[in-house]
């Protein structure tokens, strides 16, 4: 994968929050993808991180994606996940 397509995480986020910020970067011409913590799609909660869903971007729109959420949403810092 080259560096410019790898997903880093722009935040984490419970399930329902997850969705809608997906919807609003995909609005946006954002590619975004989730990522679930089996324990939440179980349980259905987050407590403590367990159960938290990551929502990952490509690299190259990282800037962008934090741009249009800057105001509604807290975002971390943005590591790599070379796992997808």
């Amino acid at each position: 994968m080259s560096d410019e397509n790898a997903l880093v995480v722009l935040c984490h986020s419970r399930h329902g929050e997850a969705q809608v910020i997906r919807a609003r970067l995909e609005d946006s011409g954002i590619p975004a993808a989730l990522s679930y913590e089996s324990a939440g799609i179980v349980y259905g909660l987050t407590v403590d991180g367990i159960g938290a869903v990551r929502v990952l971007v490509p690299r190259a729109y990282y800037d962008q994606a934090r741009a249009v959420l800057a105001d509604n949403v807290e975002l971390n810092s943005g590591d790599v996940d070379d796992s997808w």
